[in-house]
């Protein structure tokens, strides 16, 4: 017996890169039984592959037509997304979004908006576009046997760390090459420092232990404060600098989240991810490691996640947030200790007050690092660590259980 299928009407927001890739996508395949009726764009002046018919510039010719039943968002203003998306939802409208800026800056709203009027809200494309990481998450993985995730989910950022680490490039000119590549826009603050990957892992923090975090909730980083010596200590010691974003449930029940930079070791999925591709790793108490990689942007990666949004849409799916209603994890914490990497030009440029244990330190004319472990509510409550020619850079084997909390300047004093 055969499950019946929607017929979806779109009202498509945004025609750039993706917005045209799902247009095509959807011209191809006409066994989707999905049409666009409409695009509502901003610079009406731009040529376009498709119709002038199709485009408008008034947003509320696609928001009031009853005739539409989905609106897939594509813009790149969060405030301008977050009223399309909710005013779609509360007119009854299934919405598909990739803004994952709006969605995380707006998670509590959404959420109550979807609760009132139980209109689907899908957002598979705003994370780690072609990976299925959502959804997975939402639907197989039950919070008591979640462990961990952690993942590369910013492919610019993975890009130009690939191109430092093979090509010997410096971190400037990594970045230039990855804004002429398309890789990082002229602004690429949003990714170097680390900001788009935070909105991902509070997304993805929903969906893995239903916790509700603001970005700004989470501690954070990007790569610009690495240094060339960064990478050469990395090379020396066998490791890959990534940007990981991760959430681990500690042994309290409670779980641990950031975005910082990573060494990676060679027993770690994410050590072979380069260029513009993601990946995540997904650890359960039952099934171990899964890891899942694939492209994290460009046209058609993000638009095949909007398209198995829609695809889903047709059969009536929608989220139901079961961790979150059922919720068995604990908070987000910042009490743990993580073993971390630090380098900086002076020898008082680091608070060594702030180790809990010193494990390694080396000074010379061109460059100082210290090995320690700090407690993580220490990086959280202070900002020392993000001033310029200070990295911090997360250790492989980063949580530690075994501190005995002692005076610090104890152990600082018989390491130098």
């Amino acid at each position: 017996m055969s499950i019946p299928q929607k017929k979806l009407s779109i009202g498509l927001f945004g025609f750039g890169v993706v917005g045209t890739g799902l247009y095509k996508v959807l011209q191809q395949t006409p066994s989707l039984n999905a049409e666009i009726k409409k695009v509502c764009i901003k610079h009406p002046e731009k040529k376009r592959e498709a119709p002038e018919t199709l485009f408008t510039v008034d947003p509320d010719i696609l928001l009031n037509d009853e005739s539409i039943n989905v609106i897939v968002e594509l813009i790149d203003d969060a405030d301008a997304a977050y009223y399309i998306v909710s005013k779609a939802l509360t007119s009854g409208k299934a919405v598909v979004s990739a803004n994952k800026k709006m969605i995380a800056e707006h998670l509590p709203e959404l959420l109550a908006i979807q609760k009132e009027y139980g209109t689907p809200f899908l957002y598979e494309s705003a994370c780690c576009a072609s990976i299925p990481v959502i959804r997975n998450l939402e639907e197989y993985y039950d919070n008591d046997l979640l462990q961990g995730v952690s993942g590369i989910v910013n492919g610019s950022t993975n890009y130009i760390l690939t191109r430092v680490a093979q090509d010997k490039l410096t971190f400037e000119e990594a970045l230039l090459q990855a804004q002429i590549e398309g890789f990082a826009e002229s602004n690429p603050a949003l990714d170097v420092e680390g900001i788009d990957a935070v909105n991902k892992l509070s997304i993805l923090l929903t969906h893995a232990y239903g916790i509700v975090a603001h970005p700004q909730e989470i501690v954070h980083s990007g790569i610009q404060n690495l240094q060339a010596h960064d990478a050469v200590f990395a090379k020396e010691k066998g490791f890959e600098i990534k940007l990981v974003a991760q959430a681990k449930k500690l042994e309290d029940g409670n779980v641990a989240a950031f975005v910082l930079p990573q060494f990676v070791d060679s027993t770690n999925q994410l050590y072979n991810v380069r260029n513009e591709y993601n990946g995540v790793v997904i650890e359960s108490g039952l099934a171990d490691k899964q890891f899942f990689y694939g492209k994290g942007a460009g046209s058609f990666p993000t638009a095949s996640a909007v398209l198995s949004d829609l695809s889903a849409l047709r059969y009536d799916y929608k989220y139901e947030y079961k961790k979150l209603h059922n919720k068995t994890a604990g908070n987000l914490t910042n009490d743990f200790f993580l073993r971390v990497y630090v380098s900086f030009e002076g020898l008082f440029q680091v608070p060594h007050e702030r180790f809990e244990r010193i494990e390694e330190w080396s000074s010379s004319e061109k460059k100082c690092h210290v090995i320690g472990v700090i407690k993580f509510s220490k990086l959280r409550d202070s900002q020392w660590w993000k001033k310029k020619g200070i990295s911090v850079i997360v250790w492989p084997d980063a949580f530690v259980t075994d501190v005995v909390v002692k005076e610090p300047v104890e152990d600082f004093l018989a390491v130098v």
